[in-house]
């Protein structure tokens, strides 16, 4: 037995455990593979952490503008690269050999140079050596940029096979024209016999054969700019980074700013994407689980509802979503996120409690995907406090916006006091966040037409809808007032007792009142057994007692029917469920074993199916139905007779148990007595009364 409850527990535990681990499942894989700098800082802003030293070896970066500079110095200044062809003195070599031949025996070669047939040697290698002379030169054709840089100053390197030689234009030929020059040049001051037989031998072998090579220059470019050091300076281990208090100079931002980058590039190459994923899933679950244990601590009611638990984790998946889009969208803040529906959502369907404790848990979790720090945290918790303090009503448009504007105040001010402390003035202060932070305030109008989608997608009630439900011409409550009358009446009278209990006390006086309207709607089944729509004879005296009893008790489950028919809320149905607990129908029971005294008695047909009432709203309708049913017993009462008889009522739903799952509390239960009795002592009418026995009290509610 005992290891069969066991496992019902944790058969019952299970669903809650797996949707809290999906949400840690889901909100962890959007943390981004890698972590970050553990401080955040600006430039002119006072530093707010303790003394920072450096825990090793720093080199200093350049500012981003003298290491822009230096690179564009490089690029201004770079050597544009040729590349000379072998096979353009190649073809010119043989060309002149075969052609100086040719030449060679030629008549007029005889005739005109008579010196020649006696060196022709020393003629044809000297023209070989010119000819090796100028292509080793260069005879290079400029790119048109290179041929605009000043002077003949200006460097070039030629590749020539695996050899680079650097050149300054005025060592080079820039065109054929200017090799043939100083060909015709050079022949002049030769002791050969006939130098000018080679002149137009020589002249039309000279062409181009260096030539711009754009690949190279490129892979130059990059080789000199990768050798561009972005380093200016070494901060050596244990120094002192920035004291506390400091004003962080251009200097100092720049120490900083080259340890945040290095401390980045270590935890690069050391921290695996499964270890930071690891750890964020980790913080979230945390988060997570104290979120549960608060829910099952102070709203059981909810706990224990699977779609409550879907609809309250939604939130922080959606806004860890929203956050990490926004960080990952250039030109984004996430300050522009509306966290403020979170709040005003939830209170509206739950609690202030409940809504504050899943704003900031919502909060914390979003704030690690984010690299705005502190401010956004604070911001976004201070934000929440407000809406849930100013009471937002989305039913009235005005209010709504004039809260919308008070919240932007404290946004504004929150903001600036931020900046102030951390060393900004108003004239360096960031006002496109503040635009940021507007549009967040408009944003949050988005809570109005979120609530009736969120209704129907988890079954849960607004005070629109139960100003709505409350309309005295709804299908159900015109069709009971005209069927019924006496319960009609008597459900207007437990809601208007109800209401001022609830209001009293601080609980959800608009539920409670709308509950009370439907809670005994079953009786439209068969309303003249119920002595409130009783004129004539009493159709229970012609039955059991036993079948009494299940026509009573029966109005529950017909109740149940008839909302699920109509559509309504499974938070009103809860009530109609509750609002007799597992009470015994007393009267009957009695009834039966003085009938039956002889046999042995079958209590649980006598009794309510229950559940016991499990909140604050669902007791408060129990015992105001009881007490109103109750007093109608009386006749023209005494005041201690009518304050008897609620302490009677009161006392029975204790020592019965019905009040054991109930949050309400011995100070709010003497409340709930006082305003009884001012009510009813004010209020009372005759009803016709139940007969007399030691526990008339508890007979008297029974069919009502």
């Amino acid at each position: 037995m005992e290891g069969s409850t066991h496992s019902s527990a944790w058969s019952r535990r299970l669903p809650r455990i797996l949707l809290g681990v999906t949400a840690v499942v889901l909100i962890s894989l959007l943390y981004p593979n890698n972590l970050s700098f553990p401080y955040q800082f600006e430039l002119n802003r006072t530093w707010q952490y303790a003394d920072l030293s450096a825990p090793y070896d720093i080199p200093i970066l350049k500012r981003e503008e003298r290491l822009e500079s230096d690179r564009q110095a490089v690029i201004e200044n770079l050597t544009p690269v040729y590349r000379r062809d072998p096979e353009v003195a190649r073809r010119a070599r043989a060309a002149y050999i075969q052609d100086f031949s040719i030449a060679l025996d030629s008549a007029e070669a005889r005739e005109t140079y008579a010196g020649l047939r006696a060196q022709p040697e020393a003629h044809r290698l000297y023209g070989l050596g010119i000819l090796d002379r100028i292509y080793q030169r260069g005879i290079v054709r400029l790119r048109t940029e290179d041929e605009a840089r000043s002077g003949m100053a200006s460097v070039i390197q030629i590749v020539d096979g695996s050899e680079v030689a650097t050149r300054t234009i005025g060592q080079v030929f820039t065109t054929p024209g200017r090799a043939r020059q100083w060909l015709t040049d050079s022949l002049l001051y030769t002791r050969l016999a006939a130098p000018d037989f080679l002149v137009p031998l020589l002249e039309d072998k000279l062409e181009y054969n260096t030539f711009y090579n754009d690949s190279l220059t490129n892979r130059l470019r990059e080789q000199s700019l990768q050798s561009v050091s972005p380093f200016d300076g070494l901060v050596q281990q244990e120094e002192v980074l920035v004291r506390q208090g400091e004003v962080i100079s251009e200097s100092v931002y720049q120490k900083l700013a080259s340890y945040r980058r290095l401390y980045n590039d270590n935890l690069q190459g050391t921290s695996s994407y499964f270890s930071v994923i690891g750890g964020y899933a980790i913080l979230v679950g945390l988060v997570i689980l104290l979120l549960f244990l608060y829910l099952r601590t102070f709203f059981p009611l909810v706990y224990v509802r699977s779609k409550n638990l879907v609809f309250i984790l939604i939130w922080p998946l959606i806004y860890a979503l929203l956050v990490r889009s926004i960080e990952l969208a250039p030109g984004w803040s996430a300050y522009m996120v509306p966290f403020c529906i979170v709040p005003i959502v939830m209170r509206i369907f739950f609690t202030e409690r409940l809504a504050f404790f899943t704003h900031v848990a919502v909060v914390l979790i979003a704030s690690f995907l984010t690299s705005l720090g502190y401010p956004f945290t604070f911001l976004s918790i201070m934000a929440g406090v407000v809406v849930i303090f100013m009471d937002i009503d989305t039913r009235d448009w005005s209010r709504f916006f004039s809260s919308l504007l008070l919240l932007f105040v404290y946004y504004l001010f929150g903001y600036i006091g931020i900046q102030l402390l951390q060393g900004a003035t108003f004239l360096t202060l960031n006002y496109f966040d503040l635009l940021w932070l507007a549009l967040n305030v408009f944003l949050v109008l988005l809570a109005y037409p979120l609530i009736p989608l969120l209704e129907r997608l988890f079954g849960l009630i607004s005070p629109i809808t139960l100003v709505e439900l409350n309309d005295m011409n709804r299908p159900l409550l015109e069709r009971l007032a005209r069927q019924a009358s006496g319960t009609w009446q008597h459900s207007l009278n437990v809601a208007n007792l109800a209401e001022r209990v609830a209001s009293e006390i601080g609980i959800n006086s608009l539920l409670v009142r709308t509950a009370a309207l439907y809670h005994d709607i079953g009786k439209l089944k068969n309303p003249e057994y119920f002595i409130e729509n009783q004129n004539g004879p009493n159709p229970h005296d012609r039955i059991t007692a036993l079948e009494s009893a299940k026509i009573v008790i029966d109005h529950v489950a017909e109740g149940v029917r008839l909302a699920r028919g109509a559509g309504l809320p499974e938070v009103i149905i809860d009530f109609i469920r509750t609002h007799h607990g597992t009470t015994r129908a007393e009267y009957f029971y009695r009834q039966h074993i003085k009938d039956h005294p002889e046999r042995e008695v079958d209590e649980p047909q006598f009794r309510y199916d229950g559940p016991l009432p499990t909140s604050r709203e669902q007791t408060v309708l129990m015992l105001a139905d009881s007490v109103e049913a109750a007093s109608k017993s009386l006749k023209q009462p005494t005041e201690e007779e009518l304050y008897d008889l609620i302490d009677n009522i009161i006392r029975g739903k204790l020592t019965t148990g019905q009040l054991e799952q109930s949050r309400l509390s011995f100070r709010e239960l003497e409340v709930l007595r006082r305003i009884f009795r001012s009510v009813l002592k004010s209020s009372h009418h005759l009803r016709i009364a139940y007969p007399k026995t030691p526990v008339s009290a508890t007979e008297a509610e029974e069919e009502e």
